[in-house]
């Protein structure tokens, strides 16, 4: 019999009540899109399959409505969904702060190896990511509204420490994404910008006696594919799907496909445009600083990507190695709507296989998004009032990093200029984002303190740490009064550095060329003291 069949025809495989998971991640990358559309066609047309579980690692989607998981975002069609990150289908994040859908946030990177725990029949995920955060049972348990009732999180004691138990979940279809299939089913990724978890999905879900479907872009003759390219082999591919839309088989969010970012072709880093000077800019900068000859370095998604654009600008990117989450060990880490994909990469290996390195220890330093930070150094990027978006492998980057740099605007909706090395704010912005207390707890001031790990702050205006478990000023821009300018503008008065000091007035100037020099010397101190 043969396995390629249509898109219509692999909709019709799913049957009402299934529990279904796909690849995808950081918008359109690695997702079989044309399978999830052809899902939610056929519901339209025939109301079936009927109230599914959908589950995926990281936020898939493009930021507004109608692509990703809005797809099947229809009543009746989805009962639950359990995700890293729902923020880029905005449609099905409206049905789950509207209470339509039963709704779980766990961390990206426990997903990934939930799927390997599934498929070895262990007992599920053992594991300290999430504790002390909303995915701890005692605070949350990962639910994200009020008709989610069931815990699929526990609280265990291991040789008198405490762990989070995430448990398995029986997987009845996975719909993954490759770029080539021979006509047995072997699946192969080269025009993908990572290998992202779909072996692990395809054998979680054929040991659990389901069936796996793949969308690829080409069709090949049995044998002519190399068995080490192959990333999941036949005898686990129940059945291939050739795109028939490029629309729906996109590299990343911004193109269809570039060889640069797959690793096919490497470019000239000279020929990746600086990022302008803004605020954003001016808080990578002193993000950079931060980094440290020989170091391996986690970038997240949004404003901390920018740092490898610095890094490139600045002639240092070749000092240390840049990761990104997916799989992805050093080159330039594309930033904006390429995020997950990286330039000139050493090595691709597969995501759940990154966070076994990230949970071990295996990061120097991570750089962070921060959309919401308290004073207990708690940071919040996966809730915001009747916006939800979830945590992607943000809890577990933070909490296992030998070191974490958060970085956000001051202030909602500020508007600010630069003159003369100096910061001049025209607008102080509409909303307040350092307040008493956190909407949800996406990282935990008070773990990070007790597993000792440093804790920065970075912001336009200011630089924040952490000290006996309350916010403390450490930084102010050049051109800021401390009380006008920083306090008024939080919900609460911080502690201040008796030392307080001036950032560096370079970084808030069109060119800065001093990055070079500060790797350069923390280099000669390591010598010097090794």
């Amino acid at each position: 019999m043969s396995k390629i069949i249509s898109a219509e025809e692999a909709a019709k495989l799913i049957k009402d009540h299934d529990f279904v998971a796909t690849t995808g991640t950081s918008g359109l990358a690695g997702l079989p899109e044309e399978l999830i559309v052809s899902i939610g066609e056929r519901y339209k047309k025939e109301q079936s399959p009927k109230n599914i579980t959908f589950m995926n690692g990281s936020g898939i989607g493009i930021n507004t409505e109608g692509r990703g998981m809005d797809h099947i975002a229809q009543e009746g069609l989805v009962k639950r969904v359990i995700s890293g990150h729902a923020g880029f289908s905005h449609k099905m994040s409206k049905f789950i702060v509207d209470d339509k859908i039963e709704a779980y946030f766990f961390p990206q990177g426990v997903i990934t190896q939930l799927w390997r725990s599934i498929a070895g029949k262990k007992p599920g995920v053992i594991t300290k990511v999430g504790l002390n955060t909303f995915m701890d049972p005692r605070i949350q348990g990962g639910k994200i509204n009020s008709v989610t009732k069931e815990d699929l999180i526990s609280v265990i004691e291991i040789n008198g420490e405490e762990w989070l138990h995430y448990h398995n979940l029986p997987i009845d279809v996975a719909i993954i994404r490759g770029t080539t299939a021979d006509v047995n089913g072997n699946i192969t990724t080269e025009r993908e910008v990572a290998k992202f978890e779909i072996l692990a999905l395809a054998t979680a879900v054929k040991n659990n006696g389901g069936i796996v479907i793949a969308q690829v872009e080409n069709i090949a003759e049995a044998g002519s594919l190399k068995p080490k390219d192959v990333r999941v082999p036949g005898v686990m591919v129940d059945y291939v799907v050739k795109s028939q839309n490029p629309e729906y088989h996109y590299q990343t969010m911004a193109r269809y496909y570039d060889p640069a970012l797959s690793g096919e072709l490497r470019v000239p880093l000279a020929s990746i445009k600086p990022v302008k000077l803004d605020a954003k800019k001016v808080i990578s900068r002193r993000a950079a600083m931060e980094l440290a000859p020989s170091s391996i370095v986690n970038l997240g998604v949004g404003m901390p990507s920018l740092v490898s654009s610095v890094a490139t600008e600045e002639g240092v990117a070749d000092e240390m190695t840049l990761t990104v989450e997916f799989g992805v060990f050093g080159g330039s880490p594309a930033p904006g709507l390429d995020f997950g994909a990286s330039y000139n990469a050493d090595a691709i290996i597969n995501h759940d296989a990154m966070f076994d390195f990230y949970d071990g220890g295996g990061l120097d330093v991570t750089f962070l998004g921060l959309a919401q930070l308290d004073q207990y150094g708690n940071v919040n990027v996966s809730k915001f009032g009747p916006r939800i978006m979830g945590p992607g492998g943000f809890i577990n980057i933070s909490q296992s990093s030998k070191k974490v740099v958060f970085m956000g605007q001051f202030a909602v909706g500020s508007k600010e200029k630069f003159e003369n090395g100096q910061i001049v704010i025209e607008n102080h912005g509409k909303g307040k984002k350092i307040v008493n207390h956190v909407e949800q707890i996406t990282f935990s001031g008070e773990y990070a303190s007790k597993a000792g790990i440093p804790v920065l702050y970075i912001t336009e205006r200011a630089v924040f740490d952490v000290v006996d478990g309350k916010l403390r000023l450490i930084e102010i821009a050049p051109g800021l009064d401390v009380e006008k300018d920083i306090i008024d503008w939080m919900e609460f008065r911080p502690l201040i550095a008796e030392n307080l000091k001036m950032m560096d007035e370079s970084l808030f100037k069109e060119q800065w060329g001093n990055l070079k020099n500060i790797i350069e010397e923390k280099k000669n101190f390591t010598l010097a003291y090794s």
